[in-house]
Parts: structure tokens; sequence; C-alpha cells
């Protein structure tokens, strides 16, 4: 078994659990891979055994790889998906932050569920994602024009509303006025859309959901609509530009840009454990069920 590792950040609270991490794998019988600039960064404040082996770059993934473990919170594997792409490499989070919504393991359980992956006592959950293409054509997202959990447009430098017209399959919709619109899978609804009054939205749905941020036209709701729905936005506002951002990569786009967004050709697939659901998940980090009358 051959498993790359990826992380961004190194901070005390996540040394005791990065250690145990690697301990751990050490005693399996695979070949760990560890990103150049995340082992850089633990050189830095502890000792790392010379048997893990090195790449500069995650471009050098390919098939030979079978899991990949991204240690960190979710926006750590949000960028761990960048490396992956389409290549079908099942993701393992390990959350060493607080949320971690995403995560397969949290920071408690790290020993019992690395054992269980590496005996292949787990599920895969595949997540649909969100391409986007822009007229006229925008660096910041070329190639990697594809989000997991939603692509936000977002007023910038005012304090003034933006408006943002909105069709679906070339049918007009609404024109949101508002500080911005999101476009979030089921994936991530769970994320920005949750904050802005989002549904929560079950991963297996095929789905995906308009939010409006701070809407004022207060007639405005989020929309579920079907996964397969072309969506096509222009934005228009006092200030010549605005921002759009797919998950953590942000591109600054001009007014009456075209965009238009629609399921990517391709899923993310996201390592579960068997005893594990999305029901737990949300029960664990949205404290539902708790009684709070006493």
């Amino acid at each position: 078994m051959k498993i790359g590792i990826y992380g961004q950040f190194y901070h005390s609270e996540s040394e005791m659990y990065i250690q145990l991490i690697l301990d751990s794998l050490q005693h399996k019988d695979v070949e760990v891979v560890i990103e150049e600039k995340f082992l850089d960064i633990i050189d830095r404040n502890q000792h790392i055994s010379d048997s893990f082996s090195k790449l500069s770059t995650f471009t050098e993934l390919d098939s030979s790889y079978d899991l990949f473990f991204s240690i960190g919170g979710d926006g750590t594997l949000l960028k761990a998906i960048t490396f992956v792409r389409d290549m079908g490499i099942p993701i393992v989070g390990i959350n060493t932050g607080r949320l971690g919504f995403l995560a397969t393991l949290q920071k408690e359980k790290i020993s019992e569920g690395l054992n269980q992956i590496i005996n292949g006592q787990y599920t895969v959950s595949e997540r649909s994602l969100i391409s986007l293409e822009t007229d006229p054509p925008v660096d910041e997202f070329t190639p990697m024009n594809f989000a997991l959990n939603e692509v936000a447009i977002n007023r910038r430098n005012t304090t003034s509303m933006i408006r943002v017209d909105t069709y679906v399959n070339d049918n007009y919709l609404t024109s949101y006025w508002s500080d911005g619109l999101i476009v979030a899978t089921p994936t991530g609804s769970t994320g920005y859309s949750l904050s802005c009054g989002g549904p929560v939205i079950d991963p297996n749905a095929k789905n995906l959901v308009l939010t409006p941020i701070a809407p004022h036209n207060l007639n405005a709701r989020p929309f579920v609509i079907p996964e397969d729905s072309k969506i096509t936005l222009k934005v228009s506002g006092r200030e010549p530009t605005y921002l759009v951002s797919l998950d953590s990569r942000i591109g600054t786009l001009t007014n009456e840009t075209t965009m238009n967004l629609q399921l990517a050709p391709f899923r993310i697939k996201l390592v579960q454990l068997t005893a594990d659901s999305f029901i737990d998940t949300l029960r664990q980090k949205l404290l539902w069920g708790e009684d709070k009358r006493n």
C-alpha cells in the first residue's frame, strides 16, 4: 500500500497527533510519501525518520497511490483535492483542528481509525464538485476550475451591494441584490452556505443550492436545484470588479463577465469509517439531539 501525506500548517497542539500518525504508519506494511514542504515544516519542530520519501510537489501523484492523507482541518482537505483532482485516489481527512466536517478521523481516535483504514474497514463516499467557466477566461481558475464545497461571489472594497443576474438552464431566475451569492454542493451545504441560512443537504443527494449572502431583496431565499442544472451568472455594481472563490482559491472578475457553472465531470472520493455516517457527523458537530433543558 502506498500513501501520500499532505498538510499546510504545523502548530504545537497538532504535534502529538502528527507524530502519532507517522509512528503508526511506520509500523504498517505501507510506503509513505510526505509532501516536501510539509515535511520541511515538521522537520523544523521534530525529528522524522529518514525512511519517509520526499516529493517536491504532488503533481507527481499517479495511480500507484492507494490513499491520500490530509492532515489538518477542512481547509487543508479542500486544498488536497487540487492535488488529487480527477485521479480517483481516496482521501483520508485527519482532523487536527476544531470542527472538521469533512474529516474521516478525529484527533481523539487516530490510532483506532488508522488500523481500520489500513485493514480496509472503510467505505468511500463519492462527492460531486462544481466547475466554473468564464467569458472572458480568468487565469486564476485555469486549469483548476472546480470546487468541492462552493463557488462564492462576493462584493469587494465597498459597502454597496452587488447585483447577481441568475439563470438556471438558460431560464431567468432572479437578480439577487446582495453582498453576494453562494453556489454550493451537498458537501458544501454545511460550510459557508449554512452560515448564510442555507439548508443542510445529505452528500448522497443529487442537488446544488443557491444561497444569497445578506440579500437586500428580502423575498430572496435559498433555492435547491438538480445537480445537472446549468447556472449562468452575471454581476454588476458600483465597483468595476468583484471576488469569486472556488473553495479556498480566489480570483478577481470584472463586471459583466459571464460565469457558467455546472457539475464537474469527476467526483472526489472521501474515506468514511464503516461505523460512521453523515447523520452521526451532524449530530456531533451541530450538537443535534442534545437536551438543553438541564
